[in-house]
């Protein structure tokens, strides 16, 4: 960065991926800067410069530059690697640049135990959700792997993990010879934590009469808006909660009643056609259930406009996934114990072809493929109402 391009980032001022510091820095603020940029997006470390952008400069940018090496490496768990350089201003002082990558082992944390995260102010520490979400991106955790404690054997609804064992496995739990407990345990729906049973989150959203009350956002809203806007009084809404193979049954008879069906005439012979390919709609319902975040306490949304349905799933894409990749049929799991109880149900095949699929079923049905992007907090998929002209 030459003086130029210096004074421009300055009068621009500090933000989430910006800060000025005067030198010296104490080594734990110096640590919790470096772990927060770490932590989000990376950024710029400016030394030399207060908060209101005065250069004051640094004395000795080589013994600046080892300092914060060092901090960066031992102050830093895991260690960091920053990219530093010097630019001289015009009134002799130099400035010392830190470039901090966003970190590929998140998250990170000071040798004091501190989780910091940027702000368009600053930093501060990182909150439970903001944690948890650093660690399933990482892969050190999955969140549907969590134990609910509140959760006990009582909660279990034993008929239908019995119901779904026969239909998924072909065979019961009796024949099997496996205990309840053990095939709960087996499959990350439940653990034994003094000797007590607790279910998981997969396990309560699936076998849980009424999982709402452990998870209240997990549920789906769906809504009637009449034209192609939000802007006006739904013509119909409708709370969609249960265990989760209830809701995708019930989400689709929201579907099945505003869609209409069509009914053309061949000779003599009504040929009924679906608006709509069920198949396709039922693949944007189970990836929205298997994909989206549980850490936001969000509800999936399902939106039907004259023009268009909407599935709106909490949460942005799992791990290194992007918008550009999915027709490519990617396959990355964020919540991979409920993933494989959606592909027991056969209704995921494990091969990363569910999103392809549904490209092609709306692309032979209406003659048009489906479009998705990220939108604030969420990942939309919209699925064109109004058949391609011919």
């Amino acid at each position: 960065m030459d003086e130029i391009k210096l004074s421009q980032r300055i009068v621009r001022g500090e933000d989430l991926y910006t800060e000025f510091k005067l030198w010296p820095l104490h080594v734990n603020s110096l640590a919790e800067t470096l772990v927060a940029f770490a932590n989000t997006d990376g950024g710029q470390l400016l030394l030399g410069i207060d908060d209101a952008g005065n250069i004051i400069g640094v004395e000795e940018p080589d013994r600046t530059m080892r300092t914060v090496d060092n901090v960066a490496y031992n102050n830093c768990e895991p260690p960091l690697t920053v990219r530093q350089e010097t630019v001289p201003y015009a009134s002799g002082a130099l400035v010392v640049i830190v470039n901090i990558p966003k970190g590929d082992q998140r998250p990170y944390r000071t040798n004091t135990g501190r989780y910091t995260v940027r702000t368009t102010s600053g930093r501060r520490p990182a909150s439970r959700q903001e944690l948890l979400r650093l660690f399933q991106a990482s892969e050190h955790m999955y969140f549907d792997e969590t134990l609910l404690s509140q959760t006990t054997r009582a909660d279990l609804d034993s008929r239908a993990v019995e119901r779904f064992f026969a239909q998924a496995q072909g065979y019961t739990l009796e024949q099997l010879g496996l205990s309840l407990e053990r095939v709960l345990t087996n499959w990350k729906l439940a653990q034994l934590h003094h000797e007590e049973l607790h279910l998981t989150l997969a396990g309560t959203l699936f076998f849980c009469d009424q999982p709402q009350y452990f998870v209240p956002y997990a549920y789906i809203t769906a809504v009637r808006f009449t034209g192609g806007s939000p802007d006006r009084d739904p013509s119909d809404r409708k709370r969609i909660e249960g265990a989760m193979p209830r809701m995708l049954d019930d989400a689709m008879r929201f579907l099945n009643i505003h869609l209409p069906v069509r009914h053309d005439i061949h000779g003599m012979t009504p040929e009924i056609h679906l608006e709509l390919p069920p198949d396709a709609l039922r693949e944007v319902l189970v990836n929205a259930c298997a994909h989206r975040d549980y850490t936001i306490q969000s509800p999936i949304r399902l939106f039907i406009f004259d023009d268009r349905v909407e599935i709106r799933s909490p949460g942005g894409l799992p791990n290194t996934i992007t918008l550009e990749a999915l027709p490519l049929g990617v396959h990355v799991l964020r919540n991979p114990t409920l993933y494989n109880m959606l592909l027991r149900m056969g209704l995921v095949t494990d091969a990363g072809s569910g999103f392809p699929r549904m490209i092609a079923r709306m692309r032979d049905w209406t003659g048009r493929e489906p479009t998705w992007r990220l939108e604030g907090n969420e990942f939309v998929v919209a699925l064109s109402r109004t058949p391609a002209q011919t």
